[in-house]
């Protein structure tokens, strides 16, 4: 399936850029405004401002009220939301192709006229500190939250996307406003969106509701990687099973292995089917799920195997692990299930197009990494050239034990 006779990209002299992909057998469009800075972007004082300033955008503009905004797209069917990353924050919103003028009228104005009222400042705080709460109730967050600080020990990767109690408790509306100087640029700004639109007038509307009084400089803010070193980390807390995982860092997002990568994750523990969950969960009990993952960043990433299981079992759970490294790192991947292994990935691919929002995201994460649209032709055709003796020539280097961490969330032991 090829999209490029679809997909156009225009970027202004200020270099703020405009992706987008026509479709015209819909009725509606995804529109997300894709600002280049995220967690890794900022300085320990400030850890957690890009999150908290993606929740004040929706706290209220010259014009709209917080209540105004949540109001604007539902009154019309649509959806308005926010995620923010380690790398990039999104504000987007869902809607039909009648309302694309409202979708950047709304999310220009949040952009770039939100007010920061320092009485909201203060709400939207509380709100914050109650959904890091949430997250370390959650026991799957919380050893996530604890490997990753562990991959990348002083280092901005390694700190929540959330922030801390104390850094977030500290945020003024001069450290918001200051951000924004910083790093909402034209430069560093994009707009992606899919759907039944027409380019020109998508260009046309971007350069109304997006016409910048100022374009300065976003400074270019690279943290030097610190050195990885295996590290094994216990904690515990009131909870009923283990939760575990065994991982290190990974390859980035331009990394010539990564189809590799991909495809000896998905045999390894992409699904059901997978070997991970065949031969530990269905072949022993030892949980009820388990997964591996991978996540890239624009110069490194994570790799890993999670699950829930048992106290008892955590050992026998980690040597059918590393047996299934093993088996990668000196054995063949047979054709069959390697080929399933692509048509799984191919699916999973072709799947997402049905989505407006995955079109839209694709279109803006391509522009972000590649610096160009990457076609589905293209990604069909990395895959299906990944031989089974290129795997395992990778894996040889990249599945080693001895390069592995480990974090353990442990039961507290009951007293009496």
């Amino acid at each position: 399936m090829n999209g490029t006779d679809r997909v156009e990209r225009s970027i202004r002299d200020d270099g703020f850029r405009v992706v987008s992909e026509q479709i015209k057998t819909v009725r509606s469009i995804s529109l997300g405004v894709w600002v280049k800075t995220g967690s890794r972007h900022e300085t320990d004082e400030l850890a957690g401002i890009t999150h908290f300033l993606e929740h004040m955008l929706f706290k209220g503009t010259e014009k709209r009220s917080a209540f105004d905004i949540a109001l604007s797209m539902e009154a019309v069917g649509g959806y308005l939301n926010a995620f923010t990353s380690n790398e990039y924050t999104c504000y987007y919103t869902r809607c039909l192709d009648t309302e694309l003028e409202l979708a950047f009228d709304v999310l220009s104005d949040m952009v770039l006229h939100s007010t920061f009222q320092p009485e909201e400042i203060e709400k939207e705080k509380k709100v914050v500190i109650e959904e890091m709460k949430m997250y370390r109730d959650s026991p799957d967050d919380f050893v996530f939250e604890a490997f990753t600080s562990q991959l990348f020990e002083q280092h901005p990767l390694g700190r929540p996307i959330i922030g801390f109690e104390n850094t977030v408790s500290a945020f003024t509306r001069d450290h918001l406003q200051q951000y924004v100087n910083e790093r909402y640029n034209p430069s560093n700004i994009l707009i992606s969106v899919a759907g039944n639109i027409d380019h020109d007038r998508v260009v046309q509307l971007a350069d109304t509701y997006f016409s910048f009084v100022k374009n300065g400089e976003t400074a270019d803010i690279k943290v030097p990687l610190t050195p990885y070193h295996t590290v094994r980390k216990e904690l515990k807390k009131q909870i009923e099973q283990t939760h575990y995982i065994i991982g290190k860092r990974s390859i980035g997002n331009t990394d010539e292995d990564r189809f590799k990568l991909l495809l000896a994750n998905t045999v390894l523990g992409g699904g059901m089917s997978s070997r991970l969950h065949q031969n530990i969960r269905e072949k022993f009990g030892y949980c009820y799920s388990i997964n591996s993952f991978n996540h890239s960043f624009v110069d490194t990433g994570m790799f890993g195997v999670y699950t829930g299981t048992d106290a008892g079992y955590v050992d026998h759970v980690r040597e059918l692990v590393l047996t299934e490294f093993e088996k990668l790192r000196t054995e063949l991947i047979p054709a069959k299930e390697l080929d399933e292994a692509k048509s799984q990935l191919k699916g999973k691919m072709l799947l997402a197009q049905e989505s407006m929002s995955n079109r839209m995201m694709r279109l803006a994460k391509s522009e972000i990494y590649y610096n160009r649209f990457v076609t589905l032709d293209e990604l069909v055709d990395n895959i299906d050239t990944v031989s089974a003796e290129g795997i395992r020539d990778f894996a040889s280097q990249y599945f080693k034990a001895e390069d592995f961490s480990e974090t353990l969330l442990l039961p507290e032991t009951k007293t009496t």
